[in-house]
C-alpha cells in the first residue's frame, strides 16, 4: 500500500469523530497498538531530540524498504509516532523523504498539539526521513 493510501485511510478514520476529545482517545488506542520494542532499543542514541516526552526510534532497510520500530513513555506522543510508522513503514528510502505526509495537517494533528507537542511532531518527522536518507546514500 503507497503512503498516499496509508495516508488516506487515517484521514478517513479520524473523521469519524466530532471532536478532538475522541480523536486524543483514538490516537491513545493507536499508541497501546504499537509493537513493543526490544528494551535494548531503548537508548540515548536511539532517543528523538526535541521531544518533550521520551520518544525511542530505530530503522533498518530490507529488501529495499525501510522499517521503523518505535515506543514512547507518554501516550500521545506514543499515538502519534504509531501513525508515523503506520505510513512510513515498509515504503522505500526515496518515497519516505519525497512524502509530503499531508495527512498531519489535513487531519488537523499540528493545530492541536501543545506547541511543545508539535515540535515533537517535527523532530519525529525529521528523523524518520534522516533514517531513509542515509538508507538511500548506502
Amino acid at each position: 500500500m503507497s503512503i498516499a493510501a496509508k495516508e488516506a485511510e487515517i484521514i478517513d478514520e479520524f473523521s469519524m469523530f466530532g471532536d478532538w476529545t475522541e480523536k486524543y482517545e483514538y490516537l491513545i488506542d493507536l499508541g497501546r497498538s504499537l509493537p513493543l520494542i526490544d528494551e535494548s532499543l531503548k537508548t540515548d542514541d536511539n532517543l528523538i531530540k526535541g521531544c518533550q516526552s521520551r520518544v525511542w526510534m530505530d530503522a533498518s532497510i530490507e529488501n529495499g524498504k525501510v522499517h521503523y520500530r518505535a515506543d514512547s513513555d507518554a501516550q500521545i506522543p506514543k499515538g502519534i509516532v504509531s501513525l508515523l510508522v503506520r505510513v512510513l513503514s515498509d515504503e522505500s528510502p526515496e518515497e519516505i523523504v519525497e512524502s509530503p505526509l499531508s495527512f498531519i495537517d489535513k487531519i488537523g494533528l499540528q493545530e492541536h498539539l501543545s506547541p511543545t507537542r508539535a515540535n515533537g511532531l517535527v523532530s519525529m518527522v525529521k528523523q524518520m526521513k534522516m533514517y531513509a536518507l542515509a538508507f538511500q546514500h548506502k
